[in-house]
């Protein structure tokens, strides 16, 4: 009788270590939200070496952030005139422009998806916009000084 009361002791606190150790299905949530702000850890960083390499500096102006705060990333991009045409001397530092605004309306859209509590996905998203519009500026400036 020992001897069995033995084994099923053994059984009953093997199978408690082992989901124990495994977490149960509690942990599974949890990676959602951080493997979410990780990709927009990397969206970020990619913008951040897009501006070092439009010779930006890595962050965007407070003043800028601030103002888009509220505004969506396609607000952020409305800077050049309608019908901007864009001198072949300004084909890199536009087209790093197009390629960090589509980057802030991914971060901004995962952002949405975590919630506007999420203040960590908040702020790389109001970030994100404010690249996205000194990015743009930059292309117009750029523009207009190579227009005859």
């Amino acid at each position: 009788m020992k001897g069995l009361f033995g084994l099923l002791l053994g059984a009953v606190l093997g199978a408690s270590i082992a989901l124990g150790a495994c977490g149960g299905g509690a942990q599974r949530p949890m990676s959602m939200p951080v493997d979410k702000r990780n990709e927009i850890t990397a969206l970020w960083t990619q913008i951040r070496d897009w501006r070092r390499e439009a010779h930006m500096d890595l962050d965007p102006s407070p003043q800028t952030m601030f103002q888009l705060r509220l505004r969506t990333p396609k607000d952020a991009e409305s800077v050049c005139p309608e019908n901007h045409k864009v001198p072949a001397t300004c084909n890199d530092v536009c087209e790093l422009s197009n390629a960090i605004c589509d980057n802030a309306e991914a971060i901004c859209k995962i952002a949405d998806e975590l919630g506007k509590d999420d203040d960590y996905a908040q702020d790389k998203c109001t970030s994100a916009k404010a690249s996205c519009r000194e990015a743009k500026q930059k292309c117009c400036t750029c523009s207009d000084k190579a227009e005859p």
